[in-house]
């Protein structure tokens, strides 16, 4: 949204009335508005692509959504949902999701969040040939650069270092915070990062 149309709508929204193009009458409104972005809006305001009195206009009440593979307990519940839904909008039973399509869902990063999902356990109900959805039956397609690695035969260093450098690349590099969430020392990370430069990884 360009800075003019942000200005229009900073005005609806603190005068709460508009007037349609072509239009002479003021329409008065009552709404509650609710707004979501990926984007980071404070970081825009600094930037100057985004109007400083909108942004503080638009702050209220913020609530975070953590992406779905920070939420391993959700996957599974909303694969459940999804497949309900799909046996009824298609008239089918639905389908059951086996332990071993459990495991390999949880063990897959969602860079799509939960429209990937949707999609991956949509077309796993089409794959499957019986009752229960197995593992051979769900496929990822993502074209994001993330992978799941532990799909991919490598050795346990080459391994260590996937998962290092996953989580620096998850949290911009923060070594405190990765140590923290991998509980290893900062010191052991920073040796993995030597290593994986000498051999140019």
């Amino acid at each position: 949204m360009d800075l003019n149309l942000q200005a229009k709508l900073l005005r609806v929204i603190q005068e709460r009335e508009l007037s349609r193009i072509g239009g002479n009458d003021i329409i008065k409104l009552d709404f509650r508005l609710i707004v979501a972005t990926h984007r980071d809006l404070g970081k825009m305001v600094q930037e100057g692509t985004f109007r400083e009195d909108l942004y503080y206009r638009l702050l209220g009440l913020p609530i975070e959504l953590p992406p779905l593979r920070d939420r391993d307990s959700d996957i599974i519940v909303l694969s459940k949902y999804f497949l309900e839904q799909f046996a009824k909008d298609k008239e089918l039973p639905v389908l059951k999701l086996g332990h071993e399509a459990q495991t390999k869902l949880l063990g897959y990063p969602f860079p799509g969040n939960i429209r990937e999902l949707k999609s991956i356990i949509e077309l796993s109900a089409v794959m499957a040939n019986s009752e229960e959805i197995e593992a051979s039956d769900i496929a990822f397609n993502s074209i994001s650069k993330e992978s799941n690695f532990l799909l991919e035969e490598m050795t346990m260093r080459d391994y260590t270092f996937k998962i290092v450098r996953f989580y620096l690349d998850k949290y911009n590099d923060n070594v405190l915070k990765v140590a923290d969430k991998l509980d290893i020392g900062k010191s052991t990370i920073y040796r993995h990062l030597k290593e994986m430069e000498e051999e140019g990884i």
